[in-house]
This record gives C-alpha cells, structure tokens and sequence, in this order.
C-alpha cells in the first residue's frame, strides 16, 4: 500500500544528510554508467500537505564533496573543465512552485544553479512514508530523479572517441533519495 501524505505532516523539515543521497549517473565511453554523489549537502523542506502549492524547498550542495569512488576523476570534475570548484562552490536548488499530482507524486519545480548557471527544471518525487524514529524524530522520506544537459549549464568538455561518440555524455540523471527530520 502505498504511503499518502496526510495534514498532521505539515512543517518544516532539515534534510538528513546521513539518511540522504544526492547522486548522479552519466554515461562513460557510451559503454557504461558512471555513479557518483555528493556527501556535503544541506536543505529545508516547507510541507503544507492540506495546500501543497504552498510548500517550498531550497538544497545547497558543496562541490568539494563530490565522490566517484575515483580521486583522479573526482579531482577532474571539481576542475574548471567541469564543475569549476575555485569558482563556484555550491550548486544550489530553490523551488517556484509544487504540484501534488496524486496522493503519492510530487513535481518539484524550481531554479537549479550550476556553474553559474540558472535553469528551471521540475522533479517528479515519489512519497515513500512518515515515520517516528526512536529517538522521537518524525521523518519523511522522498525519491525522485531528473534529466539534465550538462551543456545547459556550460559543461561543455569532453574527449572524441577512435570508435565515435564522446567519453562523457551529455544527458546526466541527478538522483534525490531524501530523509527529512520534522523541526522541533
């Protein structure tokens, strides 16, 4: 049976980062998939689950906190030929809008910036539950995942492969497996 959200789950919420993964996948060699996550993030979640409308959500991301399980590659990705660290050390998500699409969806839509770079997206989320942990903590779970063009946010480099194709390819899934502690 799946989980609905219900009026008593209004509140403000802090992601928990230890229960949490911001991740990603993109495509290596057009042969494999690369997965990565960042560790360092941190966010507010604003539920108003009688006028969802109403509900907002913001997301910071610390670009150091990368990890591929590859210190070579993620030292790449924090260089300027990606994510450009020294300038830009956070990628930042801030809703504009929510929409309940049933009793278990919800479209996030919001401006992500990347690089400097601002573009609306909108995420499909699934609710997967409440629940009071035992330490009397209530939480709330939510995943979801979205497409992006890295070249909209002037991630442009990549490398020809002798076979054709690219090294790195330009659609990356960002992916959001999100536990929120409701604020005392």
């Amino acid at each position: 049976m799946a989980a609905t959200l219900s009026p008593d789950l209004t509140g403000t919420y802090t992601i928990d980062p230890a229960h949490s993964r911001i991740g990603f996948v993109a495509r290596h060699a057009m042969v494999t998939k690369v997965r990565g996550s960042f560790n360092e993030f941190t966010g507010a979640i604003v539920v108003d689950a009688e006028k969802p409308e109403q509900s907002s959500a913001n997301l910071v991301i610390k670009v150091d906190s990368i990890d591929t399980r590859n210190a070579d590659r993620d030292g790449h990705l924090r260089s300027n030929d990606f994510l450009d660290l020294a300038t830009y050390p956070e990628i930042v998500f801030a809703s504009t809008g929510v929409e309940l699409t049933d009793d278990t969806s919800v479209k996030l839509t919001g401006n992500l910036t990347v690089k400097g770079v601002t573009q609306s997206i909108t995420i499909d989320f699934d609710y997967e539950g409440a629940a009071t942990d035992p330490f009397g903590n209530r939480r709330l779970g939510f995943e979801g995942s979205h497409v992006i063009s890295r070249k909209d946010y002037g991630i442009v480099w990549n490398a020809p492969l002798e076979t054709g194709g690219v090294l790195v390819s330009d659609k990356i899934t960002l992916e959001f497996e999100i536990s929120l502690v409701k604020d005392a």
